[in-house]
């Protein structure tokens, strides 16, 4: 029995047809997406933005986690009640602070959390050149009476 052979055609809508299947189903459930389908997309494209506070390592997008589906419902609101990306993270933020965001905010406390760790690399560094240089210029030569001393101590009894 030979292979039945299909047209590029046929391959291409059979292809998308499969694709367009499988998103329908990739929503936790049907009856929560939106009736918009561009609103459904922005949801969608927000859901990739914010991260499941249970996983930790994946989106609300990708978990399958209770929170992450709560997070997907309240992303979906916030779109369907017109707001903006901005306004939706800073919801998000304000709740669950700016852990939840996969990409955080470029702020000054970002940035003394990222640098601290090359601070105190650098800090630490100067103070071991610094600690190093004053050992050095602290050794001074014997006095003569310290090495007539010295002398008289080393010098094993006969």
């Amino acid at each position: 029995m030979s292979p039945v052979r299909l047209g590029p055609k046929i391959s291409g809508l059979l292809a998308a047809a499969t694709t367009v299947i499988l998103m329908a189903f990739s929503a936790d459930d049907p009856g929560d997406r939106l009736r918009d389908p561009a609103a459904e997309a922005h949801a969608r494209a927000l859901f990739r933005d914010i991260r499941c506070l249970v996983c930790q390592n994946q989106s609300i997008d990708e978990s399958e986690a209770p929170l992450a589906e709560d997070l997907r419902k309240i992303v979906r609101a916030q779109v369907a009640a017109g707001r903006t990306d901005a306004q939706i993270k800073a919801y998000i933020v304000a709740r669950y602070g700016e852990f939840a965001l996969e990409r955080p905010t470029v702020s000054l406390g970002n940035a003394v959390l990222w640098g601290a760790p090359f601070l105190v690399l650098v800090v630490g560094g100067g103070g071991l050149f610094l600690h190093r240089g004053r050992a050095a210029a602290a050794e001074t030569p014997l006095t003569p009476e310290e090495e007539a001393r010295l002398e008289r101590i080393s010098v094993p009894p006969t």
